[in-house]
């Protein structure tokens, strides 16, 4: 379908039909944005220590019994282990003050009577709701992976499915699905059901995601087309990113604010009136007559004249015999599967780094919804400078040099003493300013190396190889706090 391009070429780039549809398209990457990072305020961790539950015990000896940690320069209580209650009631018993004794000889245990959480940030949270720290602690890393893992089976099956059955009604459906599977994970009882439920939520919203994207690159303008992809797209679901950590700092128990990002989704039910189906992907199921009256509606919208025929019957018949495809056809090619290859690769790179960064916002010193705000208007800038050099330098040396200027800035913050906090949040952002570009090249990059037919299941295949890097992004976060205890001399609390 070499030629839709030139048989559409009458309706112009940029008329009503095209701009209503770009920014229609575009404002679905806002829920994109509100669902994507939701996990670092309901998986939050508040700060916590053991549960000391002896009325015996007066209110001085209680705060005593717990040991004093010094995290990041400053002194806290220790979050996962408490003196031996024994000890410390004959010590009491026998009259002496914690003044009086030196604690630090006194043995050490777990916290088995539970946890007190602070709610001076976080009223609940799925940690202080089901005690997911110390030796469960893992079990946060791993919740947020399955978001991840979901990715990873959407990606292998929305793009079948939106070749089978249409983009408008894949993308509606993964985006109905995506509200009732959040909506539903704000009644989970457990956090297993919580794991389950937000493996279907990445998979309808990577289907969504993808869809929505391959739709705008076959039903926009040329011009429009290149906008859509970078600026469009992207910047769309940054507005939503933006806006996640203010809705959070409102609303700060985890049920609600799941049940409030799940109910803003209603607003996107007028647009399957105002969304058409891709006429690209009509015309390669042979349904020739559809897409022929969305393309006269537009040339109506845009107040041009559509030829009496619109589609030449050469390009109907290559239609007919391109319109079952399937991914065992990449393989197939030799060129094709090279570029897959080399795509696979870069996907993974690029979503470690960028997943590993926006994640790792709830663990950096300072206000958590400031620090996710500060990451998320990082790549605002990033994704303009990228739009604008995507528009004369070639895609292979821009993402190359993307990727460099994001690890050479992770590189550096290794060489920063702890003290200077404010110097390794800026480093920290630099960084993520280097991966975020990255991200962006990468989608359109990756959309103009396939051909129509093979575009969605490409996008597909390497969007499903680059969940391994974001499943892993989490575990990296992990590493990274296990390392700080390790080095620090701390109790191990994994």
């Amino acid at each position: 379908m070499g030629n839709y391009d030139e048989d559409t070429a009458f309706l112009g780039e940029r008329g009503q039909f095209f701009m209503i549809l770009f920014f229609l398209l575009n404002a679905v990457y806002i829920s994109t944005g509100f669902h994507s990072f939701y996990i670092l305020f309901v998986g939050a961790s508040p700060l916590h220590h053991c549960q000391v539950a002896d009325g015996n015990l007066s209110e001085v000896w209680m705060n005593a019994s717990i040991p004093n940690e010094t995290v990041n320069g400053k002194l806290q209580p220790s979050q996962c282990w408490r003196y031996t209650l024994d000890a410390v009631r004959n010590l009491s018993a026998q009259g002496y003050s914690p003044q009086d004794v030196n604690l630090t000889d006194v043995i050490q245990e777990k916290c088995v009577d539970g946890w007190t959480y602070s709610t001076d940030i976080y009223h609940s949270t799925i940690v202080s709701e089901w005690d997911l720290v110390c030796d469960n602690e893992w079990k946060v890393p791993f919740g947020a992976s399955t978001l991840y893992m979901g990715y990873l089976l959407g990606s292998l099956v929305s793009g079948q499915l939106s070749d089978r059955f249409g983009r408008k009604q894949v993308l509606f459906t993964s985006l109905a699905a995506e509200a009732l599977m959040i909506l539903a994970q704000s009644f989970s009882h457990s956090w297993l059901l919580f794991c389950i439920l937000y493996f279907f939520v990445g998979a309808f919203q990577i289907s969504l995601y993808i869809t929505a994207f391959v739709l705008g690159t076959e039903v926009l303008s040329k011009s429009l087309r290149v906008l859509f992809t970078t600026l469009g797209v992207f910047l769309h679901y940054c507005i939503g990113y933006m806006v996640l950590p203010w809705i959070a700092f409102a609303i700060r128990d985890w049920r609600c604010l799941l049940r409030v990002l799940s109910g803003l989704s209603v607003v996107y039910i007028p647009l399957w009136w105002l969304i058409p189906e891709s006429p690209r992907w009509l015309l390669a199921q042979g349904r020739v007559m559809e897409s022929e009256a969305i393309v006269r509606r537009a040339a109506k919208a845009n107040n041009v004249t559509a030829p009496d025929v619109i589609f030449k019957e050469s390009e109907v018949k290559e239609a007919a015999e391109n319109c079952n495809y399937s991914m065992l056809q990449i393989l197939k090619s030799s060129k094709i599967r090279q570029t897959t290859l080399m795509c696979l690769m870069l996907w993974m790179a690029v979503n470690v780094g960028y997943f590993g960064l926006s994640l790792n916002t709830s663990n950096l010193i300072g206000d958590p919804f400031l620090n996710c705000f500060l990451s998320a208007v990082t790549e605002v800038p990033a994704y303009i400078v990228s739009t604008f050099l995507l528009k004369s330098c070639p895609r292979r040396p821009l993402l190359a040099a993307f990727l460099s200027i994001g690890g050479a800035f992770l590189l550096f913050i290794q060489m920063i003493p702890e003290r200077l906090h404010t110097l390794t949040l800026a480093l920290e952002m630099a960084g993520k300013f280097g991966f975020t570009m990255s991200f962006t090249v990468v989608y359109i990059y990756t959309a103009e190396l396939y051909p129509t037919v093979l575009r969605n299941l490409g996008m597909g295949m390497c969007s499903s190889a680059a969940r391994i890097g974001s499943i892993t992004a989490p575990y990296v976060i992990f590493l990274g706090q296990l390392v700080f205890y390790t080095s620090h001399d701390f109790p191990n609390p994994f």
